[in-house]
């Protein structure tokens, strides 16, 4: 059986690491450096970097910050954030990230996503989509800009799409759940699953060593990521998984 994978994230807004509730009400927590070195010490197994207001700032990743987090850990690590072209991706990559999230930019231009997979391989392109419940409880519709823009896009379809298109590996964040740390959004992350067969992160929520249990028990992801409970550390990525293997779900430990 595969491992599942704790990736801790850091939310990068002007050169620090940044964390609120539903993408409101950032507060500087530190150094991605420092950050990314303590949680691949601690034994994390992924590590997702993502320059929160690229985006909505209208300008591009951070490479120099991307340089120094690569210099210091010998863990998969995945960018995204202003990402807008194949050129943005190839940048990230000779910076050392081994994978490039992509987000707002697939969304307005779909094709992005075909174009990556050719050029790099599909296990490099990874799809984060940031959903939302829709108000009649009929689904979720997918929102870019850092959840600020509802594109009204069915994000189930919008996800089918872009594995079709070579995505190989989806980044799920609730915005229901994001940053309330009641959990994170099974329903919604179960919906995915029973519709791709490539791997999900669930992102969104996390408040609780029960939570990273009840995402893997209920087999609704391959991957856990969370930011607030280790930035602040509340738990440590070692403390995850030792709970999880006691648990018996099976972790790299």
């Amino acid at each position: 059986m595969l491992t599942k994978r704790i990736i801790p994230c850091l939310d990068v807004k002007d050169g620090k690491v940044v964390k609120g509730i539903n993408f409101v009400g950032l507060k500087e927590v530190g150094s991605p450096v420092e950050m990314a070195k303590k949680y691949y010490e601690q034994g994390a197994d992924e590590l997702v970097f993502l320059d929160i207001t690229a985006t909505s700032d209208g300008r591009k990743t951070m490479v120099q910050v991307v340089e120094d987090v690569a210099a210091n850990i010998f863990i998969p690590f995945t960018v995204g954030g202003g990402i807008r072209s194949t050129d943005d991706m190839r940048k990230l990559l000779r910076a050392g990230a081994d994978k490039c999230s992509l987000n707002s930019a697939a969304v307005r231009n779909p094709d992005l996503i075909s174009e990556a997979a050719e050029q790099f391989g599909d296990q490099c392109v990874v799809l984060a989509v940031d959903g939302k419940m829709r108000e009649d409880k009929s689904g979720w519709n997918v929102v870019i800009n850092g959840g600020r823009i509802d594109t009204g896009i069915d994000a189930l379809e919008w996800i089918k799409d872009g594995v079709m298109k070579g995505a190989g590996e989806i980044l799920l964040t609730s915005m229901d759940a994001d940053g309330t740390k009641a959990g994170y959004d099974l329903p919604f992350l179960k919906a995915v699953r029973e519709e791709v067969r490539v791997p999900v992160i669930a992102s969104g929520g996390c408040g609780s060593l029960k939570d990273f249990y009840e995402v893997f028990r209920e087999n609704a992801a391959d991957a856990a990521l969370a930011a607030s409970l280790f930035h602040y550390d509340e738990l440590s990525v070692g403390d995850v998984k030792k709970y999880l293997h006691e648990k018996g779900i099976p972790v790299r430990v």
